[in-house]
């Protein structure tokens, strides 16, 4: 008798059931993914404030500073960098010095899941790479106001780190702490007008 496999879907509250080693487009609801990364956080929680700073908190930071870097980006575009981490909202975010430990099923097991929640919202299954690349920019720069406004980085530190940003790319944003709740409402919003924006 061949030994019972290990599970390996997960039920989310929609009531969906995803597959974490062979997801698909129709599993995947915002809801879920706001709820989510609403509850994941940031720098293993290492971080100062009364609320962790979630995911969701950092996908919309990192949307807004793409929006800067990138002024006229389409709203697909923007799409993709607001679901930048998205699959975090089931294999949880995870420091780089872990994600070197755990090797690259850490990265194609996000690559599916990427996948199709890119599929279902409209976006091709594997962001460009200039798109990814500018997004990734984004994403140093929400990095390093992250380290120094709540992980407890010097400058010169997450400068090493992260590259030292334009001070006109972070001229009046700050780190917000929130409960859940406001983040994942914000979250689930800004997705809303951003698919409504698409053709």
């Amino acid at each position: 008798m061949a030994p019972k496999q290990p599970r390996a879907w997960q039920r989310m509250l929609s009531g969906r059931r995803l597959d974490l080693l062979d997801p698909t487009a129709v599993d995947i609801e915002i809801e879920d993914i706001a709820h989510g990364l609403a509850f994941v956080a940031r720098w293993n929680g290492q971080t100062h404030g009364d609320f962790a700073y979630s995911v969701a908190e950092h996908s919309l930071l990192v949307e807004t500073l793409f929006g800067r870097l990138c002024p006229t980006a389409s709203a697909a575009d923007r799409l993709t960098a607001l679901l930048h981490d998205a699959p975090e909202y089931v294999i949880g975010d995870m420091i780089s010095p872990v994600k070197a430990a755990v090797g690259p099923d850490y990265g194609d097991l996000d690559k599916r899941l990427t996948a199709a929640i890119h599929i279902r919202f409209g976006l091709p299954s594997v962001t460009p790479v200039r798109l990814k690349k500018q997004i990734k920019k984004a994403d140093q720069i929400s990095a390093w106001m992250e380290a120094t406004e709540i992980a407890g980085f010097t400058k010169d530190e997450a400068n090493k780190l992260f590259g030292a940003p334009n001070p006109d790319m972070i001229a009046g944003l700050a780190i917000e702490l929130r409960p859940p709740v406001e983040a994942r409402h914000d979250l689930t919003a800004r997705h809303t007008e951003l698919l409504a924006q698409m053709p």
